[in-house]
């Protein structure tokens, strides 16, 4: 069976006629997309509003489940932890209570990376919505940046933002150990008293345990790491190796046990960005990039022992689920245009 059209059309005008059918489809799209983007824009800007620094913040708990080794409260205000009180009970530290310095808050890099891809999400929307979409007050500037080529690329890279700020709200797997920590721990000068740290001192108090105080973002969940170290060259006394030896004390087994790492915690400058490493270090640990703060030499250390404790954060809650939908709706958005112009999307 075949199909014929009447009266008869040249090929040329069914091409002409077909393709002129194709245009007034996209055209038709792209008018609809406005009202998508615009959605898009609002929802956005509430995701940002969650993670704005507004007082009096987020108040969450954190307590170890079953036990008390670690009870206590701590503040974030937008990307910072401006105060907490946390009372710790350790198997191999003394028993003590440890309180955010509220003149010196701890900052959190993954969501201060979050708050730059956010911002960077909202001006490539504005910017989207102005040149696609002009108005009497913006007129165009450049035919360019009006076509559907222009708004499929600035779609991708919107998915593309979206992707990466949903990864960190996700956080590193929970069954690998994140090594973040031999960097990014918090400074002594956050807390009062200060912490100790580790040092290759000869004194006899570089060689007692010390307390490494890592957090990070996992799951939409606030997560603090307590790491006790104790300096790899620190003399092990006769009493201990026979209390080892007979069997009467063991160490505290986790998948960091027996390992040496290389340690320097933040500095001064309360960025949290990790410092200059030392070259020595151990390559099967990979660490993060230098991007500033105080040059500060690494100390080898033993994990004696390892705490992990999660707080969930209605707020980063909330601005998950917000920005997973409106990565569906960008994603379909994205679909649709992509079929009517004829191109493979692009992930």
């Amino acid at each position: 069976m075949s199909v014929e059209i009447w009266p008869r059309i040249a090929p040329e005008e069914l091409k002409a006629a077909i393709k002129a059918s194709e245009d007034r489809e996209l055209d038709w799209l792209v008018q609809e997309l406005h009202e998508t983007l615009t959605n898009l824009k609002h929802g956005l800007e509430d995701c940002y509003a969650l993670l704005a620094p507004i007082d009096p913040g987020s108040t969450l708990v954190l307590s170890t489940p079953r036990n008390e080794i670690v009870k206590g409260t701590i503040t974030r205000v937008g990307t910072r932890i401006v105060k907490g009180t946390i009372h710790l009970r350790l198997r191999t530290l003394p028993q003590q209570t440890i309180t955010i310095n509220p003149d010196h808050p701890i900052h959190l890099g993954p969501l201060t990376t979050l708050h730059t891809l956010l911002t960077h999400s909202v001006d490539l929307l504005n910017l989207t919505l102005s040149y696609s979409y002009p108005t009497e007050s913006s007129p165009i500037l450049d035919k360019n940046t009006s076509s559907p080529q222009f708004l499929s690329a600035q779609l991708r890279l919107l998915s593309q933002s979206f992707a990466e700020s949903l990864a960190i709200l996700k956080g590193p797997p929970l069954l690998n150990s994140d090594p973040s920590w031999t960097s990014r721990s918090a400074a002594p000068s956050h807390f009062i008293p200060p912490l100790t740290i580790p040092s290759n001192s000869s004194h006899s108090q570089s060689s007692h345990p010390s307390l490494s105080f890592h957090l990070t973002i996992q799951d939409s969940s606030l997560v603090l790491w307590l790491r006790t170290l104790e300096p790899a060259h620190a003399p092990v006394h006769f009493s201990t190796k026979l209390a080892l030896a007979i069997g009467t004390a063991r160490r505290l087994e986790h998948d960091e046990a027996e390992r040496v790492f290389g340690y320097c915690c933040t500095g001064g400058d309360s960025t949290g960005q990790p410092h200059v490493h030392n070259s020595n270090h151990d390559p099967n640990i990979p660490l993060a990039p230098v991007l500033s703060g105080t040059r500060r030499k690494e100390v080898e250390v033993y994990v004696r022992e390892k705490v992990r404790v999660e707080s969930a954060d209605p707020s980063l809650m909330s601005l998950t689920a917000k920005l997973t939908a409106l990565t569906h709706t960008l994603s379909l958005a994205r679909r649709n245009l992509a079929a009517v112009m004829g191109e493979e999307m692009e992930d």
